[in-house]
């Protein structure tokens, strides 16, 4: 019982705004759902090796075509979320960057081919985010939508709309 009290006192204090912003930022933070890549793909389509390509890569040509294998997890649309993964930038200026490819792999859709569509993310961030040191790896946080978006550098399963980049190492120390 006391318990029980004790959340409604704590919400009665939110509603006043009577509690600092840090107690606001855990809650947000609560509600944020951490993905791994794996966790973009359905589980029905989750295999343990790669698909086989039918044609063997050409490396002497242009970038290899993509895979356009596998669905969305459409139960992931408008959820806030959080996800490791390198930068390939799209626009921006020195300092910022505001439209960017996430990416399970250094160099994905540069030197390889690219990865299925439930493998891209399209990232924009309405105000800029710092420019990182682009073979870094990077957390994102924001609201996750699946939307696919044709690009010359192959589609995208997901539309990421940014609200935090963070150094991918700042959150793993120990």
């Amino acid at each position: 019982m006391i318990e029980r009290n004790a959340v409604w006192f704590l919400f009665f204090l939110i509603g006043l705004g009577l509690l600092s912003d840090s107690v606001s930022a855990q809650t947000q933070q609560q509600s944020v759902v951490t993905l791994s890549w794996e966790d973009l793909i359905p589980k029905g389509e989750r295999h343990p090796d790669p698909p086989v390509r039918a044609t063997p890569i050409d490396h002497d040509n242009d970038t290899p075509p993509q895979l356009k294998i596998g669905g969305v997890r459409h139960d992931l649309d408008g959820k806030i979320v959080k996800i490791p993964g390198f930068v390939i930038p799209l626009e921006g200026d020195d300092k910022t960057v505001t439209e960017f490819l996430l990416v399970p792999f250094l160099g994905a859709c540069i030197h390889v081919p690219p990865p299925p569509p439930n493998q891209i993310i399209y990232v924009k961030f309405e105000h800029g985010a710092p420019i990182r040191q682009l073979w870094d790896i990077v957390y994102v946080v924001g609201q996750l939508k699946t939307e696919t978006m044709n690009l010359d550098l192959g589609e995208t399963g997901y539309v990421l709309y940014g609200q935090d980049l963070d150094d991918y190492e700042s959150d793993n120390r120990g």
